[in-house]
């Protein structure tokens, strides 16, 4: 007759790695998608800068009638103010961004360049 082998008891933990797991894959989940939200936040933040500054240098070179061509190019939707500091011609670009379940974000960047005379 052979020995019987003899199963181990199941410990009262069984089971709890799948609820650890159920619990932390939503959490990692959540906070990669907030990390992908402020990424796409901060890469539009630097394309509002940059177009900024492409305006400002038009602006202040007189290619004014060339503005809005380059506004709806370089950053479509967003609001232009200008400002004249001293020499410099100064341009801030406000837009509304939408960050997917977040409410929509104000971004804005901002540039200056002297003026042709400057």
């Amino acid at each position: 007759m052979r020995p019987r082998t003899v199963r181990p008891r199941l410990a009262a933990d069984d089971g709890s790695v799948v609820a650890e797991f159920a619990l932390v894959v939503p959490a990692l989940l959540s906070v990669l998608g907030l990390a992908v939200m402020v990424a796409g936040a901060g890469v539009q933040t630097i394309r509002l800068a940059d177009a900024a500054a492409v305006v400002a240098r038009q602006t202040a070179r007189g290619g004014a009638d060339s503005v809005p061509g380059t506004l709806a190019a370089l950053a479509p939707g967003a609001v232009m103010v200008t400002s004249v500091e001293g020499d410099l011609i100064c341009v801030r670009l406000t837009r509304s961004v939408d960050l997917g379940p977040v409410e929509a974000v104000q971004l804005s960047g901002r540039s200056c360049a002297p003026t042709a005379g400057g």
